[in-house]
């Protein structure tokens, strides 16, 4: 049986993945009803940090923050701090 050389291919693409955890790969190439070892290297390009909570996420009262901002009326009166106890020094 003879057998057709074909040169190995490396193809770099970028693509996402759906919220469904799936990707889905769809690319054209010049080989037709091949056989062929596919290999996959997932690298993401944006940090995997989580999106943000919103301040009802964090059991705030909707419009909480828009309904109080500046609401303060009065003098803001500051308590004189304590005179704290002296430590022994470290040596």
């Amino acid at each position: 049986m003879r057998y057709k050389k074909i040169t190995m291919q490396k193809i770099t693409l970028t693509s996402r993945i759906g919220s469904d955890g799936f990707l889905n790969l769809k690319m054209p190439t010049t080989l037709n009803n091949t056989e062929c070892k596919i290999t996959v290297i997932l690298q993401p390009i944006t940090p995997m940090e989580p999106k943000p909570k919103t301040p009802e996420e964090l059991g705030w009262t909707p419009c909480f923050f828009e309904s109080t901002y500046g609401a303060w009326e009065g003098e803001l009166i500051r308590e004189q701090l304590k005179e704290h106890e002296q430590r022994e020094e470290w040596l």
